[in-house]
């Protein structure tokens, strides 16, 4: 079976290539998918989710190759969809799916080879943000004492087109100051 992005591109996404990744369909969709299952106070997105990522890798000083791990962290998602936390860790199949494509897509922005340092890393600050998020951005978290970050974390509800611009424009600078 074969998916179409956005960019008018068909391919199974089980047999995904890097040369079918497209920034511009990952940036387009994370622009449009609600972070935590749609239950946030308002539509917040994957995407300004993984550009609030990227601002801390940054502000933390880390390189340009993690700041852009820490944006296309969840860049599986475009092709996937989002499975909230609580639901996916019980979906083995979906894992493997996922870090399939994911794979793809790190090959794709000659990310391939991250240590397993350097995955921890984004990982770290994808939890970090998951905690300012749950406190921020989500009902019945009142209590909760999110983990300090070193940036301060975009949360406005954005247009989605702005997001997918933003989104869009820093992957592309970042790729083209690793290629440098």
């Amino acid at each position: 079976m074969r998916m179409n992005t956005y960019t008018g591109k068909r391919f199974d996404p089980m047999q995904m290539t890097p040369e079918e990744v497209s920034l511009r369909d990952i940036a387009h969709a994370l622009s449009l998918l609600c972070r935590g299952g749609g239950h946030m106070k308002y539509f917040y997105t994957v995407g300004l989710h993984s550009l609030n990522c990227a601002r801390e890798a940054a502000s933390r000083g880390w390189s340009d190759r993690l700041v852009l791990a820490c944006l296309l962290h969840d860049a599986s998602e475009a092709y996937l969809s989002d499975i909230i936390r609580p639901v996916k860790v019980h979906l083995s199949n979906y894992l493997e799916i996922e870090e399939q494509i994911m794979q793809t897509i790190l090959t794709h922005f000659h990310l391939g080879d991250l240590t397993p340092e350097e995955h921890a890393l984004w990982h770290q600050i994808d939890d970090e943000m998951l905690s300012q998020e749950l406190k921020s951005l989500m009902n019945g978290e009142h209590e909760m004492v999110p983990v300090p970050l070193t940036s301060k974390p975009d949360f406005r509800e954005r247009p989605h087109e702005e997001v997918e611009e933003e989104f869009y424009q820093l992957a592309e600078s970042l790729v083209q100051k690793m290629q440098a």
